[in-house]
This record gives C-alpha cells, structure tokens and sequence, in this order.
C-alpha cells in the first residue's frame, strides 16, 4: 500500500507541473498577442494617452467618436 500511494503523489507532482507549464504558456501567448497590437494605430495611442491621463474621459471619448466615424 505505502508504494501505490507514493506512486501517486509522483504523478500527482508531474500532473501538477505540467498543468502549470500549460498556464505559463497561454499566458504568455495571451500577452504575446496583446503586444502585437500595432503602435501607430490611432486607437492604440489613443487609450495609451487616456491610460497615462495625459487625457482626460471626454476627450478620449470625442476623438474615439471621431475616429470611428466614416469619411
């Protein structure tokens, strides 16, 4: 009995381990994705101005009105 539960706190270990490198893994592919958001979109600097409060809600809020409207 004493070998069968350690043989299961070793696969209890590994499962545990490999379920943690899959979490590292899609977030890390989750970020990686988020930074592939191109720099000079306008939406992007937009909410990085808003985000660093060098703007504030209405204003974010007029230009990304504007920049969605059609032209």
């Amino acid at each position: 009995m004493g070998r069968f539960m350690m043989m299961l706190f070793v696969i209890a270990v590994i499962a545990a381990v490999v379920f943690g490198v899959v979490l590292l893994m899609r977030a890390s592919a989750a970020r990686a994705s988020a930074a592939r958001e191109p720099a000079d979109d306008p939406r992007a600097i937009l909410k990085r101005r808003y985000a660093a409060g060098e703007i504030d809600e209405d204003e974010y809020l007029r230009r990304m009105s504007g920049l969605s409207q059609d032209w």
